[in-house]
């Protein structure tokens, strides 16, 4: 998806995560190598922190604390892109490479 130009950068990918989640330290290293690769930002939000002020709502990671592990808990780590949820529990990074591509 291209930018229009004088666009804010809002990083298409969110990776919604909580402590002590071994899948979310896996998913972490495929959504970090897989933005790299494809010039994308990514931000984490920890869904038992809270919102993360950085993101608006488009990104998905609006709501309280609460509302994001009622949203996500059972299912984290889970990755958007565009505000669109694109994969849970063991993220695919050639999907999401393929996603952001397109």
């Amino acid at each position: 998806m291209s930018r229009p130009p004088g666009s804010v950068d809002v990083p298409r990918v969110v990776l919604y995560t909580r402590q002590g989640c071994h899948l979310c330290e896996d998913a972490r290293v495929v959504v970090a190598e897989v933005c790299a690769a494809a010039g994308e930002q990514w931000r984490e939000v920890d869904i038992e922190a809270g919102t993360d002020a950085g993101l608006d709502s488009r990104a998905g990671a609006g709501g309280t604390a609460g509302d994001l592990v009622a949203r996500y808990g059972d299912y984290v780590p889970v990755v958007e892109v565009d505000g669109v949820q694109q994969g849970f529990w063991r993220v695919d990074g050639a999907r999401l490479a393929r996603r952001l591509a397109g």
